[in-house]
């Protein structure tokens, strides 16, 4: 029998550790969250440049968003079926087209409808994105590069859109798109793995070693993108509410506006740290500490918000937002090799991040005030750390190289 404590997860090296194979990922990933990103700048130019009214403008994001979650639920069902360049071909087609359309057809209901087509497109070829980078032999390390990566092109691109027309945003979304078509030669056809196969290197009390296939239940990863739905809930109400909740407290509203700047920093030390750990400690036992964590830097602004309290709270959630992201997308990497579950995890990001708000605003609605937001949003964490932990124990079961493994 063998002796598990010696097991590990084998990640074989494949044509998705190429570096152009990782660099075409982490590029697309980048353009297919393009709109995600400059959504706060795109809104004030369609209210300004358009016409359209608050609810409107609500209406015509929510499409956007709605697309790009629908089109990764539609990549899960294609990505390890057909051929990736040919798909993402298709895919970032319907993203420039619909773009392009956008500046000759701007009635509101035309731009609500190529929208949501736009975000499908995206949608899509974000799915394919996210499944290229988690093909690589370590995913913990190909989704801190990503991430790293998004901290500086997200504060590129805040500071260039605003110095754009409505009509120059569309123009510049199709043709990010369009450029990474020039390199889909880069991009591997076909998943390395099949679904939920894992690879355990199983070393014998002789001290001999053989590679065992195992097979992951399919409700693993479900519970995985469970935790992240939940996780995005918390993301999503806290983000959208922790400035609105400084006003009238001891916080200065200058001094907050000024700490939002710095926030990329923070996600920048947490890609680092989310690999030196990973390599130390593997991924399931940090992810569990830094859910936790998360809730308790959210709760404390129960206890008053001031300068110091909302400074330590904002930094130290962003540092944990990144490492929450980078871990998660690696576990699903490690469980699920061919990216089918993967390319569902911008559609299970989406649906939290819209959840969140509207839970947060109910709670408002209701009398609950910022307090109740907060509680909120430490409970959702909570919760995602509970389904995780399940996840973790399951596993450690079934498959203690792969609860573990970095």
């Amino acid at each position: 029998m063998a002796d598990l404590h010696g097991d590990t997860v084998v990640h074989s090296k494949t044509e998705f550790d190429d570096w152009r194979s990782l660099s075409l990922g982490i590029y697309m990933a980048l353009t297919g969250y393009g709109v995600l990103v400059g959504l706060p700048v795109i809104s004030t130019q369609w209210a300004e440049s358009l016409g359209f009214s608050e609810v409107q403008v609500g209406q015509v994001a929510a499409a956007d968003m709605y697309g790009l979650a629908l089109g990764a639920v539609l990549a899960f069902f294609m990505v390890s079926r057909i051929d990736r360049r040919l798909l993402t071909v298709a895919a970032a087609s319907v993203a420039i087209a619909a773009n392009v359309l956008c500046i000759y057809a701007q009635t509101y209901e035309a731009t609500l409808w190529l929208r949501l087509l736009s975000g499908l497109g995206s949608g899509v070829y974000t799915g394919v994105a996210v499944a290229t980078i988690g093909g690589h032999s370590r995913p913990a390390f190909a989704f801190a590069v990503e991430l790293f990566a998004f901290a500086f092109s997200q504060a590129a691109e805040l500071k260039f859109l605003p110095l754009l027309s409505i009509e120059a945003m569309y123009m510049v979304f199709a043709a990010t798109f369009a450029f990474g078509l020039l390199f889909i030669g880069w991009l591997p056809r076909r998943p390395a793995s099949a679904a939920l196969d894992v690879k355990v290197d199983v070393e014998e009390k002789s001290g001999e070693h053989h590679v065992d296939h195992q097979h992951v239940p399919s409700y693993i990863p479900w519970l995985v993108l469970a935790a992240v739905l939940f996780t995005y809930l918390n993301i999503g109400a806290y983000w959208t509410y922790i400035e609105l909740a400084t006003v009238d407290t001891a916080a200065a509203p200058e001094f907050i506006a000024e700490i939002l700047v710095y926030t990329s920093f923070f996600s920048i030390i947490g890609c680092l740290f989310a690999v030196f750990l990973s390599n130390r400690y593997g991924l399931s036992r940090p992810l569990l500490v830094t859910l936790v964590f998360q809730a308790a830097i959210v709760a404390m602004l129960i206890f008053g918000i001031t300068n110091t309290t909302v400074m330590i709270s904002i930094f130290c959630f962003n540092f944990c937002w990144i490492f929450v992201d980078i871990y998660q997308a690696a576990v699903i990497s490690n469980i699920d090799r061919s990216g089918r579950f993967l390319s569902l995890m911008p559609a299970a990001q989406g649906l939290g991040n819209g959840i969140g708000p509207s839970a947060a605003a109910s709670v408002l609605a209701f009398g609950g005030g910022y307090n109740g937001i907060f509680i909120l949003c430490a409970a959702a964490s909570i919760v995602a750390m509970l389904v995780y932990l399940y996840m973790y124990l399951k596993l450690k079961k079934m498959i203690p190289a792969l609860a573990d493994a970095s």
